[in-house]
């Protein structure tokens, strides 16, 4: 490769927030309303990105990371109202009990009451002989090498699950209009392994490690780290490289274009397993018996590069045990790492210190796996403690905008910032707890919260940082 790609070399900033984490009315975030005015609230703020979590089908413990397929969207996600525009359903339809406004996300809540009038809708739109548009013929077409599989082997009827894939598209394609014409943009989350009882694993088994009567071989996870002293136990399936060579990567390619047609930038999660992964023997109750074994990332992303044409707009989410030979990887193809402020005060001399930042990394206050900045004070240990409030300067209660600070005045050419931090909320705003189970991703942004005042801050941050776009 000879440069990255062009959006990786515009100095600029944004802020994570999952979808499913915005307000609204019905239970779960959406494609909708409160999507474009969070765009909006970004423009207002000087950001140039809006990174999300994964996209697809919730699956186990709802996590984005354990979807039910790698190339269909969540139709939890469908705004309601833009089916009402549609035709498909009557204003009555969008009334919702008033607590399914407030609070965190309410999976069940979201579900009874949103699934109904989706399939209401589907019902309305065949009615009107959708099924024969150009347009729904044309995305059937288009998609038909992912959406046969997931229509044919998803819970569900066939036509109501061709219908929601639709719906999608169109929902997110007119979001990413809307962001484009505020020139905010998309940054999006690839999983690198896929649940056992995923459609992908479905379809096509011999990509994976199986035995006879389908069970994986072997489990991913990733051995005692920083979350964990039992190391953490995802459960998915490993892959069948030699299936994967002999198809010339061909499942890979299609995911990763998937990905890149909905937005303008994706981070690859584990990045490191394209090197390296650690294996665990199926049935073991916990990651402490595992070894590592080589992965062909390099042949992968070759293949891939000449397929998609040109430098690759990705981002290797380069954490847990890097060696150098993962930063070699990352580097041949010139995808930026990821630096993460809270664990800078650890231990002298770390690289996620804001000054030994590279300029081609995206430097994070801390990512959808850690507690929000100013949760992480409470917790550090007094050594910690006591360095991040001397390197950024600040006094504890307006510690998360001080490390924001520091993120944005690092070298690396993106800083981003949960949204959490924006708001200096502490522990309870947590999303998500790696290597637990119970009470994750349900953190949800409280209406209004992102006021003009916090946007005004922001911009002179991102403006004094010579971040501004």
């Amino acid at each position: 490769m000879s440069e990255p790609h062009p959006l990786l070399r515009e100095r600029a900033s944004g802020l994570l927030l999952p979808v499913a984490s915005l307000p609204g009315r019905h239970g779960i975030g959406d494609l909708g309303h409160g999507a474009r005015r969070f765009v909006d609230w970004l423009e207002a703020a000087g950001q140039r990105w809006w990174q999300t979590l994964p996209v697809g089908p919730l699956g186990g413990g709802r996590s984005p990371y354990s979807s039910t397929s790698s190339f269909a969207g969540e139709e939890l996600y469908l705004e309601l109202d833009a089916l009402h525009r549609e035709g498909w359903l009557d204003a009555g339809d969008l009334d919702a009990p008033p607590h399914l406004g407030e609070g965190g996300i309410d999976f069940d809540g979201a579900r009874a009451f949103k699934l109904p009038r989706i399939e209401r809708a589907w019902r309305r739109f065949r009615e009107q002989g959708g099924d024969h548009r150009e347009d729904y013929q044309r995305f059937a077409a288009q998609a038909a090498y992912w959406l046969d599989d997931y229509a044919a082997l998803a819970d569900g009827e066939p036509g109501y699950l061709r219908f929601c894939q639709f719906a999608f598209e169109r929902q997110w394609r007119a979001l990413r209009e809307y962001a484009a014409a505020r020139d905010v943009r998309l940054f999006g989350d690839l999983p690198i392994f896929v649940e056992l009882h995923s459609i992908d694993v479905r379809a096509d088994p011999a990509l994976f490690r199986l035995d006879r009567q389908g069970r994986p071989r072997v489990l991913t996870g990733v051995p005692p780290d920083a979350f964990s002293s039992t190391g953490q136990l995802w459960g998915h399936p490993h892959y069948r490289w030699t299936e994967h060579r002999r198809t010339k990567f061909r499942w890979w390619s299609d995911r990763i274009r998937a990905q890149l047609e909905r937005f303008d930038l994706v981070r690859i999660d584990h990045f490191i397993a394209f090197h390296h992964a650690w294996e665990v023997r199926y049935g073991r109750q916990t990651a402490l018996e595992g070894r590592y074994r080589a992965q062909p990332g390099r042949d992968l992303l070759r293949v891939v590069a000449k397929e998609l044409g040109g430098p690759l707009p990705l981002v290797a989410e380069d954490l847990g045990r890097v060696t150098p030979e993962v930063r070699e990887l990352a580097a041949e193809f010139d995808l930026p790492g990821m630096r993460v402020l809270q664990f800078a005060f650890d231990e002298d001399a770390s690289e996620h210190l804001p000054h030994r930042h590279p300029e081609f990394a995206i430097a994070y206050t801390g990512t959808h796996d850690n507690d929000t900045s100013q949760g992480w004070l409470a917790a550090a240990s007094p050594e910690a403690r006591a360095r991040a409030l001397a390197y950024t300067g600040g006094a504890p209660e307006d510690f998360a905008w001080s490390l924001m600070r520091a993120a944005w005045n690092s070298p690396a050419v993106i800083a981003i910032a949960p949204v959490q931090d924006v708001l200096a909320l502490g522990t309870d705003a947590r999303l998500n707890v790696p290597g637990t189970v119970d009470g994750n991703w349900t953190w949800r942004l409280p209406p209004n919260a992102l006021t003009s005042h916090h946007a005004w801050k922001l911009g002179e941050l991102t403006w004094a940082a010579d971040r501004r776009r």
